[in-house]
């Protein structure tokens, strides 16, 4: 009887170990991506922990992806590019290890990348963003062809290079921001715009604004 019992345990220990071992990815493409990557076998929802976990880059863009649950498991991931899916929304707050991040051309509203401390490089072009929640990192950031209204870098004091163009700004403030070299905020609904601060630009495009 005492086998028996030492036994099952032995058996239940190995199946919770083994389900807390695996990851759940629900989106086929995305799953079937991170098979062509060898990172998984078997399309059915599920992706062995330990094949992403070391995983510090990946690239699913162009997949049709429309769900990427699944990525906060990729915890060493420093590059990540979804480009050109079905993104209605993207999680990476426990990728905090991301320096470099490519989500552009999504159907995404909202990002938030305020946990992403390492982030240098953003770019988040063509979605339907309306709100933009940034990290103090960064030094590129890219978010044009969006519906923003709005958009707060005076925490990005690293920031070289700024595309805001072809969005709904109505004010943008780069008092902060004296480290940037290039400057890109055309097609928006700008009366004013004040670079006194910005000794170190060279680039500046400012068309089609009011």
């Amino acid at each position: 009887m005492n086998n028996v019992y030492q036994l099952l345990i032995c058996v239940i220990i190995t199946t919770t170990f083994g389900f807390s071992q695996t990851t759940y990815v629900p989106d086929d493409n995305f799953e079937q991506a991170l098979i062509d990557l060898g990172y998984d076998d078997t399309l059915d929802d599920y992706v062995l922990t330990a094949n992403i976990s070391g995983v510090t880059t990946l690239y699913v863009g162009s997949k049709e992806i429309a769900d990427l649950m699944g990525i906060e498991a990729f915890t060493a991931l420093e590059e990540l590019d979804c480009h050109q899916n079905q993104l209605t929304s993207l999680d990476v707050s426990a990728n905090t290890a991301l320096t470099y991040l490519d989500c552009g051309a999504n159907q995404l509203t909202s990002l938030d990348v305020s946990s992403n401390t390492s982030l240098t490089i953003l770019d988040c072009d063509s979605n339907s963003l309306t709100t933009l929640d940034v990290g103090s990192a960064l030094t590129s950031l890219l978010c044009r062809h969006n519906s923003l209204t709005s958009l707060d870098v005076s925490a990005n004091t690293a920031l070289t290079i700024l595309a805001c163009g072809h969005n709904s700004l109505t004010s943008l403030d780069v008092s902060a921001n004296t480290a940037l070299t290039n400057l890109v905020c055309p097609n928006n609904q700008l009366t004013s715009l004040d670079v006194s601060a910005n000794t170190a630009l060279t680039n500046l495009d400012c068309g089609a604004n009011q």
